[in-house]
């Protein structure tokens, strides 16, 4: 039978409950447990599939095709494991499932209530994961914070599951904040004193309270909050600001809530934690002996999380590359609002990545940072949009056909190079109707995708509506580009590349998604050396130009 863990949150929102929960799950899985984790979120919304990016971060694609929350990103970084829709659930998902239960009319005429019907739909999806045999230990995160309204079904289930599992077999960790009064020089506890007594009024005591503070917590505060909260004393768990989310699982090794855990749980301890391989990856992390600075052309710059998994991925491939990535965010719209050259705005960079995203919004800057990009030998990356704007960038300045375009941002064009696909165009609904999900691809041995992967075969995770436009394959292969990857099934256009260039790799698919510290994605890994390696001879040449442009306007 499988254990199950609960993660609740308290006093405020953004304290890393999804860090928590996969540093915990780090350590367990290297005690030679099998975990998981699963996310459950609040809101109604039945996926994160149709949420603006400023309002949630990241849409995370899992391999099966679900779209969820960034969370999701975190726990496969840390675990090295693929998640999948049973791993996040959202309030939309669950009312959805038994409303529609209700008018198949599995009820038998029965008022549908919150209580049970909607409680015990949220207790089989906590459970689904665990009836697989797969896991000995579940980790659920609930969304929110403890108080929120719309967290009540949750908690009541999650009470439920307490009193029917009995407590050897679940535990609730409760994360809260100890905050420090700079006037009076102290830590104060009543907050975590308040949010625990608000998890009791729905029945719930927590089993272990990790606090996090920005100063360390002395023993007598441990022994207040352990009297004040009813927990042990070493159930009071010590979470520091770090430096890096991925010093916390050594942080909590520190404080042993693995032990902690495995202790009430009444698990057989297997044998110490093995984390030479993270231990090896932050170590890199933190002792680069070069150093790039990479361009991140996108629509949505003002919200990291946005592009979260572009950014750890630049970690990821850095630390292989022993070399500290500075990705500095650039809004497209500022490089179509620039009077001046782009060689004078992209002084510096040694790299750009196009970021993903949909829309018009922004695609003329992304298209001239592409240009820049390729007629100065600059590494080129893009991802998704990035790709298709490469192919447009390719078609209006080197085949010459000044009106091409892509049918999302001009529908009546007469050169559509990128356009929706046959199957997208009857379809009205958004909500997970695009391309989602991992597809297989198959690369050419001469390429440098293939020198990157290092294999014909490779699978790797979408989630678009519009590809490149096969009928002009022959016309883009005459002018210098290669198609370097491509879907055996259906013959779609993955990857491009123009051979000539130092580094001009296009991606359709979302390579970031796949990326964990443990086994970097290998086309950043190669973008990242791509860089390092042209980086001085880049900045040779912008000054070349700066000064030939210079003598032109004198």
């Amino acid at each position: 039978m499988a254990k199950y863990i609960f993660v609740t949150g308290g006093v405020t929102s953004s304290l890393g409950k999804g860090i928590i929960a996969a540093s915990l799950a780090k350590l367990l899985q290297a005690r030679g447990f099998s975990v998981t984790i699963q996310k459950f979120d609040p809101y109604i919304n039945i996926d994160p599939g149709t949420l603006n990016p400023y309002e949630h971060g990241e849409c995370y694609v899992t391999n099966d095709g679900a779209e969820t929350d960034l969370d999701l990103g975190h726990y496969e970084r840390f675990l090295n494991t693929p998640t999948s829709q049973a791993n996040n659930v959202t309030t939309g998902r669950i009312y959805q499932t038994v409303i529609q239960e209700e008018r198949a009319g599995k009820f038998l005429g029965k008022t549908v209530q919150v209580v049970p019907h909607i409680t015990d739909e949220i207790k089989r999806r906590i459970q689904l994961l665990g009836q697989t045999g797969k896991f000995d230990i579940i980790i659920t995160e609930f969304g929110g914070t403890v108080g929120d309204i719309e967290s009540l079904p949750y908690l009541e289930a999650l009470r439920q599951m307490r009193w029917e599992l009995g407590n050897d077999n679940c535990i609730v960790i409760h994360l809260t904040l100890i905050p420090y009064l700079n006037a009076a020089k102290e830590l104060k506890t009543k907050p975590t004193q308040h949010s625990v007594r608000e998890l009791l009024t729905t029945g719930i005591q927590a089993d272990i309270l990790v606090c996090r503070t920005e100063h360390p917590i002395s023993m007598d505060i441990r022994r207040k909050l352990a009297v004040f909260c009813n927990v042990e004393v070493a159930s009071v768990i010590e979470a520091m600001d770090a430096s890096t989310i991925y010093d916390v699982p050594q942080l909590m090794l520190k404080e042993k809530l693995d032990t902690v855990v495995i202790s009430k749980l009444k698990m057989r301890d297997r044998r110490e934690p093995n984390l030479t391989k993270w231990n090896d990856f932050i170590y890199r992390l933190k002792n680069p002996v070069k150093k790039i600075k990479v361009a991140l052309v996108g629509k949505y710059n003002e919200l990291p999380d946005a592009y979260k998994s572009i950014y750890e991925s630049f970690l990821h491939a850095g630390a292989e590359n022993e070399c500290k990535v500075k990705v500095v965010p650039i809004k497209s719209e500022q490089i179509e609002d620039y009077e001046g050259t782009m060689a004078d705005f992209f002084k510096g960079y040694d790299g750009i990545l196009v970021a993903p995203g949909f829309g018009e919004r922004g695609i003329k800057g992304k298209i001239k940072a592409i240009q820049f990009a390729r007629e100065n030998n600059v590494p080129f990356f893009g991802i998704c949009l990035g790709m298709q704007c490469a192919v447009v960038e390719f078609a209006q300045n080197v085949l010459n056909l000044k009106d091409a375009a892509s049918t999302e941002v001009e529908p009546n064009t007469s050169n559509p190079v990128i356009d929706l696909m046959p199957e997208q165009k009857a379809i009205v609904e958004k909500g997970g109707t695009m391309r989602l999900g991992a597809y297989s691809c198959e690369l050419k041995k001469k390429s440098k995708a293939y020198e990157a992967y290092k294999t014909v075969k490779i699978s790797e995770r979408h989630r678009h509506r519009w590809e490149f436009n096969n009928a002009y394959i022959k016309q883009f292969e005459a002018a210098g580009m290669i198609f370097s990857g491509s879907n055996p099934e259906t013959n779609l256009i993955e990857i491009i590349e123009l051979p000539e260039l130092t580094w001009f790799v296009g991606v359709q698919f979302h390579p970031e998604l796949k990326s964990t510290p443990e086994n970097p994605h290998p086309l950043f890994v190669q973008f990242v050396k791509a860089c390092l390696k042209t980086g001085r001879d880049i900045t040779k040449k912008f000054n070349e130009n700066l000064i030939q442009q210079k003598a032109e306007v004198i």
